[in-house]
């Protein structure tokens, strides 16, 4: 992302620079964001889409992978753009997808999980948005946040589970 902020001259860009490790993988890297928010599908699947945004992206490859282990194979989203909406993927999720599920590494209240359940607001489509309630955080284990919060792939996985009623 930042090497392709750094030289264009279309577009404010802010990087929100993550607090925790950062992941990696051996899939290629995009190196162009000119086409403002569309999505990137990683894992094509059906019943459930996980949007992973930011450091929790990961996250969302975990519960999909807890999915797969119950019979769920999940679509996997890296949102890549937190401002805006890919309206033609949501569109397309409604095809065959009962639920989508947001994770987002931040304060749900007016995030990006909510956009997104907007988005589905007058829809069949179950919308789940994990991410932390609006409160101070200083000085705390992750791991406990995270178990409190169900922010962790297998809470996660079983609350999508549970809202498709399996």
């Amino acid at each position: 992302m930042l090497d392709w902020a750094v030289p264009q001259e279309k577009y404010p860009v802010a990087i929100r620079v993550p607090h925790m490790t950062v992941g990696s993988s051996n899939r290629p890297v995009r190196k162009n964001y000119d086409e403002l928010n569309k999505y990137e599908v990683v894992w094509q699947g059906s019943r459930a889409a996980i949007l992973g945004l930011g450091n929790f992206y990961n996250l969302a490859e975990e519960a999909a992978d807890k999915l797969k282990e119950r019979g769920i194979e999940a679509t996997v989203i890296n949102p890549l753009f937190i401002t805006g909406q890919d309206k033609e993927l949501l569109e397309s999720l409604k095809s065959n997808h009962e639920l989508v599920a947001t994770l987002e590494d931040g304060i749900l209240d007016g995030g990006f999980g909510e956009k997104i359940a907007r988005f589905y607001g007058a829809d069949k489509m179950k919308v789940l948005n994990f991410g932390l309630p609006k409160n101070f955080y200083d000085r705390y284990d992750y791991e406990v946040l995270a178990k409190e919060n169900h922010l962790t792939a297998e809470q996660i996985a079983e609350d999508v589970l549970n809202t498709l009623g399996r």
